[in-house]
């Protein structure tokens, strides 16, 4: 994963030049270890907004995303994520640098979150899809990190990926832990695979050396962000030693 930031125009600008440098590097490392995928994310603009961000933020990702379609071309897959959750502006992105997929945090649903509550927006995102980028898939959360279910008592998760794949139309599912760098649960993970019914599921943090091999057996994928980094630091750099081990893992 790409974490970018802190963004200029954030509370805590960065430069521009200087986040499309780190991107690069950090993306350089990834593909050089022979990873298929690459991860993009405003990481550093915290405290994030709830939903629509700033235009110079799209302007920044989208600076970054074009430069990394480039980069990775014939190489690697490459998803958006604009946090917290503009599925809007991932779209927007995607669809105009040539990415082939977004993250969306909350797709369907609701959940209480450090943003407060957020409502999915799944019927504006998939027709919107329709008209900017037919081909750019949607990558859903189901009950996403550093949030909790908004209505009572909590929906079965299996219930929650029923209706991302169903009504949602998703094209794959994430599973994630807690919050960052938290394993995901073994049991919500399998609930997850029985419920997706041959959709995509992806687990989304917590991925380490001792677990990937077990949990490309269950899972379709897995999405590495803070094991990949110098010292396990979630905003640091990645480490390209650790990057080449983890391919070598599964190889």
């Amino acid at each position: 994963m790409v974490h970018l930031g802190p963004l200029p125009g954030s509370p805590s600008a960065g430069d521009f030049d200087a986040v499309l440098r780190a991107a690069l590097t950090d993306a350089d490392a990834l593909l050089d270890a022979g990873f298929d995928g690459l991860v993009v994310e405003n990481f550093g603009d915290v405290p994030f907004h709830r939903d629509a961000v700033e235009p110079i933020t799209v302007a920044a990702m989208a600076r970054v995303a074009s430069a990394l379609v480039e980069r990775s071309a014939g190489r690697a897959r490459l998803c958006i994520n604009v946090l917290r959750n503009d599925a809007r502006s991932a779209l927007a992105i995607a669809a105009a640098c040539g990415a082939d997929s977004i993250r969306v945090n909350v797709h369907s649903g609701a959940r209480w979150t450090d943003q407060g509550l957020i409502e999915g927006r799944a019927a504006e995102t998939m027709r919107l899809r329709r008209a900017w980028g037919p081909d750019v898939a949607v990558w859903a959360d189901a009950a996403v990190k550093h949030s909790t279910g908004a209505g009572f008592p909590p929906r079965p998760v299996a219930e929650e990926i029923e209706e991302l794949t169903g009504r949602g139309g998703a094209d794959a599912v994430i599973i994630t832990g807690a919050s960052t760098g938290r394993a995901a649960d073994p049991q919500v993970l399998a609930a997850a695979i029985d419920a997706a019914h041959g959709v995509p599921v992806l687990v989304g943090s917590g991925v380490t050396l001792d677990t990937i091999a077990e949990l490309l057996v269950q899972a379709d994928g897995v999405i590495v962000g803070t094991a990949l980094k110098v010292g396990g630091v979630t905003t640091g750099p990645v480490d390209p030693s650790v990057a080449r081990a983890f391919v070598a893992a599964v190889s």
